[in-house]
């Protein structure tokens, strides 16, 4: 065994692992990369098929934001925002300001508030915490509410830090925290394949397996809010990761949805918080319109966004949220009121990250750049329609340059494995054999290449997926049709 991994098996407890059984074998231990590749330190190759968990966007030691880190590192590392302004930090939040702005529907209307504030913090958590402080005394200061609620999708979430818990509906994480949680309320998610008023019959090699929609899963979302609001105890703020559920299944909402249920929420005066830290920053926008965030594609704005892991490219931790000014005034006035958001990091506001996260910026806009997405986007749909000949795959679903492949066993009736079978890690465990990383959400393989990945390495990549996914086929019995 390495001496590092012994040294790891000895002493690092490992964040959502059984570590019963890592301790039975000796892990990978990687040691350094480029671009789309890493490597362990026994020399062996293997591609990042989700991008370091989903954090690294234009591939690892990228020559920019290696130039713009130590340009960074030749000034200062770090000061105080306690007190203090920074110049990348300033100049980060005017950039996300700008590329955040809504967007404009036929006729010039807009289709929501410009989110023209922006508070850093340290990862998605601390980002969604603040969004949910800040909803939280917008509904007590603007809307008189004595205790705002909040409302998010089945299935969701946000965080693992006790706001951000609250907030989520995965028994699996959350239960267990039950005690140290606040009430939310949850609503139906647009989750198509497995949506209780679908009653099409599944045909193989077609994702569109839908009877026409009937939009059942909005009607429930408004439903929520009335019976709220007829209560006596209406909904404050409606937390969402626009475009595709990632934690839950990467499950994809029908385009539509996300739009239809905004309006929902502004009709009965909620906050919309979009949860972008794994959507954002490029991974499920609009490639073809060069649209960074996921809610652009859906030509929404909401009031506050919570944006991390790619906004420094994968290199350093830090995040953002985005608040509109009307959110921003809540927390105006003198100093003996006390209205001060109080809320902070050591690191809010970090040179180095920030620095790094403007160039990442840059990259994410340059023409070359958008290209890039655009290709990458395309390839990946290419190469998931032939997974579909797979007896053990049940659904494909696709946003942007994000894939959930759902392994099931049996297509037809569309039954799923059980979690004791742990098919999802048996299957990266059988493609990391092959020179191929990335990671489960119980039975749904993740896909979520960097942005620099190329043609055959995107390849490599799926071939790793097919053949390790029909080698599990063939120990349960299945086969291809």
């Amino acid at each position: 065994m390495h001496p590092v991994a012994r040294l790891d098996l000895k002493h690092v407890w490992h964040p959502f692992t059984q570590m019963r059984d890592w301790l039975k074998r000796e892990p990978i231990v990687l040691e350094r990369a480029k671009g789309a590749v890493l490597w362990d330190v026994r020399g062996r190759q293997y591609l990042d098929a989700n991008s370091s968990i989903w954090t690294n966007l234009h591939g690892h030691r990228h020559p920019r934001l290696d130039q713009a880190l130590h340009r960074q590192l030749r000034k200062v590392a770090h000061t105080s925002a306690l007190g203090f302004a920074n110049v990348p930090a300033s100049h980060l939040a005017a950039s996300l300001s700008r590329t955040a702005n809504p967007l404009r529907r036929p006729g010039g209307r807009l289709s929501g508030s410009k989110l023209s504030k922006v508070f850093f913090s340290d990862d998605g958590s601390t980002a969604m915490e603040a969004a949910l402080k800040m909803a939280h005394e917008h509904g007590r200061r603007a809307l008189g509410l004595k205790r705002p609620r909040f409302l998010s999708l089945q299935g969701s979430y946000h965080g693992d830090t006790i706001g951000a818990v609250s907030l989520g509906h995965i028994d699996l994480f959350h239960a267990a925290y039950s005690p140290l949680l606040f009430r939310s309320e949850k609503v139906m998610a647009p989750y198509c394949y497995r949506c209780p008023f679908n009653r099409a019959r599944p045909e193989r090699g077609d994702a569109r397996t839908y009877r026409k929609c009937q939009w059942e899963c909005v009607d429930k979302v408004e439903a929520v809010f009335a019976s709220a609001q007829k209560a006596g105890q209406p909904i404050s703020a409606f937390s969402v990761e626009p475009r595709m559920q990632g934690a839950a299944g990467m499950i994809a909402q029908p385009s539509g949805w996300l739009p239809k249920a905004a309006e929902i929420a502004r009709h009965f005066k909620a906050l919309l918080i979009a949860d972008e830290v794994m959507t954002g920053m490029g991974r499920c926008g609009d490639a073809a319109r060069g649209k960074l965030f996921a809610c652009q594609a859906e030509r929404v704005s909401p009031d506050l966004m919570a944006i991390a892991k790619g906004l420094t490219g994968g290199y350093l931790p830090m995040a953002a949220t985005l608040a509109t000014q009307e959110i921003f005034d809540v927390f105006l006035g003198e100093y003996e009121e006390f209205r001060t958001f109080f809320h902070g990091h050591s690191f809010t506001a970090n040179q180095l990250g920030a620095a790094v996260a403007l160039e990442n910026l840059n990259l994410l806009e340059s023409p070359a750049g958008r290209k890039q997405r655009a290709n990458l986007e395309g390839w990946i749909r290419q190469e998931v329609e032939e997974l579909w000949s797979l007896e053990i795959v049940g659904d494909i679903r696709q946003a942007g340059l994000a894939v959930g492949v759902e392994l099931v066993r049996d297509w037809r009736t569309r039954k799923p494995f059980a979690l004791r079978e742990k098919v999802g890690i048996r299957v990266c465990e059988e493609m990391a054999r092959r020179g191929v990383l990335t990671r489960p959400i119980g039975s749904v393989v993740v896909m979520m290449p960097p942005f620099c990945t190329t043609r055959d390495q995107l390849r490599t990549m799926f071939t790793a997926l097919r053949e390790s996914a029909l080698h599990l086929s063939r120990s349960c019995g299945l086969t291809l049709k």
